[in-house]
């Protein structure tokens, strides 16, 4: 059993819990996910890690109750366990990796949407802990949907930009307008964006920073389902090659991801008929062992 150390109500429907996971967090790093079960009659759920702390042991994960099992998750609290913790899963950033000389002389952009705050989150935090240049950009619908503001202004500090859909804090737009703003306005160069929120809203960032001529990382964790391979529901053609993004990411080059497939496939999987003309039309390419 894997105990709840923290728990804390971010918006009406998003909540911050630690977990104590010790071998987690003694082997993650930024980009990672976890798949989680509240019981052992839980359905697993993938969440990115938010944070990490090595000598403490635990692991910080962000939820958005959706379905009846993360809503269920919402309702957990400071002492109480999850059946199951596995990971971390998944391929790291891969910054992580890279010569620290060399990626001290890149600046980073970040786009952040909703719930993706939180996978952002331990990403900016190792790159300022590593010295490596960066801007934020958090978008929200509104004031009262935004999370880790706090925890972010800490990190980021005047490097941050938080705009909301409804101008009801800070800026007023998209996050694509802000990108326009900070590179074509305010003149700031960088070397690499990453983007992770709502599918649509990746879309958008990448269609923009392909006529910036900024490359871009894009996050595809909102597909994933099982966490292993298994299900199939992650699978998205990338350079025209199939990939499943709980296997091969879930970080992926942005300019490759066919956004428009991937969408379409999201919608055809959440029924029954629409997964049997998936197996249909995607052969042997396909997997399904997912209800």
């Amino acid at each position: 059993m894997f105990e709840i150390v923290e728990a804390q109500m971010l918006t009406d429907n998003i909540k911050r819990l630690v977990v104590k996971a010790e071998n987690v967090a003694h082997a993650c790093k930024p980009g990672q996910f976890l798949m989680v079960r509240t019981d052992e009659n839980g359905e697993r759920i993938a969440l990115t890690i938010c944070d990490y702390d090595r000598k403490q042991g635990t692991v910080t994960l962000v939820l958005q109750a959706i379905g009846v099992s993360t809503k269920k998750m919402l309702d957990l609290g400071k002492g109480d366990c999850f059946a199951d913790v596995v990971g971390p899963l998944g391929r790291e950033s891969e910054f992580v990796n890279e010569d620290i000389n060399e990626l001290k002389k890149k600046r980073y952009l970040f786009v952040a949407g909703g719930v993706g705050t939180a996978p952002v989150y331990p990403q900016v935090k190792w790159l300022k802990e590593h010295g490596v240049d960066f801007d934020v950009i958090v978008g929200t619908k509104s004031h009262d949907t935004l999370i880790l503001e706090k925890e972010m202004e800490e990190v980021a500090g005047e490097h941050l930009f938080i705009t909301t859909d409804d101008g009801s804090y800070k800026r007023h737009g998209m996050v694509t307008t802000v990108i326009e703003d900070l590179v074509k306005n305010e003149g700031r160069k960088y070397d690499v964006c990453v983007a992770i929120g709502p599918m649509i809203m990746m879309k958008f960032v990448v269609k923009l920073t392909k006529e910036l001529g900024l490359p871009t990382i894009v996050s595809m964790n909102p597909i994933m389902v099982d966490g292993t391979g298994m299900c199939g529901a992650c699978r998205i053609m990338v350079g025209g090659e199939v990939k499943f993004a709980c296997v091969d990411g879930p970080e992926f080059d942005g300019f490759l991801v066919d956004f428009d497939q991937a969408m379409k496939r999201m919608a055809l999987y959440k029924t029954e008929e629409g997964r049997k003309l998936l197996e249909y039309t995607e052969g042997k390419t396909h997997k399904g062992n997912c209800c």
